[in-house]
């Protein structure tokens, strides 16, 4: 650590960076010039030194406290950190508002401009602000038909979708996106297929009775393990659009209903594809948070869901940069 510089930090992109850490019921702290947590059994303090270089974002859940030092050696290596409730949600801070979440960003001024520049051309225009939100929808589909289709891990973790339903479902789906007209059209249409998922995924891991509710004490395991990939998707978007330089109230999809609402437009890539199926299959096992938890995050680190948030924002502000030039 000594021999490194602040700005070594930062050789590893974040799309490569392999660790989303959830921490509760312990203190972040630098010790022996490295961002270690601590946790007190007995008499004793057990301390775990953290990969900061190699870490994305970071949530800190219930009983847990952070020093002056770690957060500025975090922000060195540009790691994101979030404070939040049990399990992971809600979320809660002060920077960066994405309803319940809070992310404290970096402070850098020397990220990329370029696709921020990209983004206003064409955000200002309704039509093209619409076009963007038809991009990530559909890039949504593919990742649900590329993983839940054709992933054998799922397969191997009991995970029996028809398949058919399946893309006749998306198939409508995507033919519907591209006749839509407005947001409004595109929420529920996104509303009505995460509804039918749902059924998908209660018949593929015979789960039994379902509905989907949200934040509340006795929701049963499915439920709370929804709430609970869900923030770590949205870890991994706020990171996304930190690194390309991008606001989180630039939404193209949610931005009329949610202050932040950019942050849920880019976690719609991945929340269907990786955390759905996986919270039905481990609520099924019996698994705890924490099980579950790790599950997700080995899932989405092996299909590089960060690699495809970045690739597609980036391709979709190109792409619109473009249409709004040459219109």
């Amino acid at each position: 650590m000594d021999d490194l510089a602040p700005g070594d930090l930062k050789t590893i992109l974040h799309s490569k960076r392999a660790n989303l850490y959830y921490l509760q019921y312990c203190r972040v702290l630098v010790k022996g010039g490295r961002v270690s947590y601590v946790t007190d059994e007995g008499r004793e303090s057990k301390y775990w030194n953290i990969p900061i270089a190699n870490t994305t974002s970071m949530l800190l859940g219930t009983g847990t406290s952070i020093t002056q030092a770690a957060m500025r050696e975090l922000a060195k290596a540009g790691v994101l950190v979030g404070f939040c409730g049990g399990g992971g949600t809600p979320l809660f801070a002060a920077n960066e508002v994405d309803v319940d979440v809070a992310w404290l960003s970096p402070q850098s001024e020397y990220r990329p401009t370029a696709y921020l520049q990209q983004w206003v051309s064409f955000w200002f225009d309704d039509t093209l602000r619409l076009a963007a939100a038809k991009a990530f929808q559909t890039q949504r589909l593919q990742q649900i038909s590329t993983l839940w289709a054709d992933d054998r891990g799922l397969r191997q973790a009991g995970f029996k979708c028809d398949l058919k339903t399946l893309q006749d479902a998306l198939a409508r789906n995507g033919d519907d996106i591209e006749h839509a007209d407005n947001t409004t059209e595109l929420l529920t249409l996104e509303a009505r297929l995460t509804k039918t998922l749902f059924k998908l995924a209660v018949e593929a891991t015979d789960y039994g009775e379902f509905t989907r509710a949200k934040r509340g004490s006795g929701l049963d395991p499915a439920n709370r393990f929804l709430d609970h990939g869900n923030y770590l998707a949205y870890g991994l978007a706020a990171t996304c659009c930190w690194v390309l330089g991008l606001p989180h109230g630039l939404a193209v999809l949610h931005g009329k209903t949610r202050r932040g609402g950019l942050v849920f437009d880019v976690a719609d890539l991945i929340k269907d594809a990786v955390i759905l199926p996986q919270a039905f299959i481990s609520a099924v096992n019996g698994d705890e948070e924490q099980a579950f938890r790790q599950a997700c995050i080995e899932r989405l680190a092996q299909v590089e869901a960060l690699d495809g948030m970045i690739e597609t924002v980036q391709n979709v502000a190109d792409d619109l940069a473009r249409r709004a030039a040459s219109a």
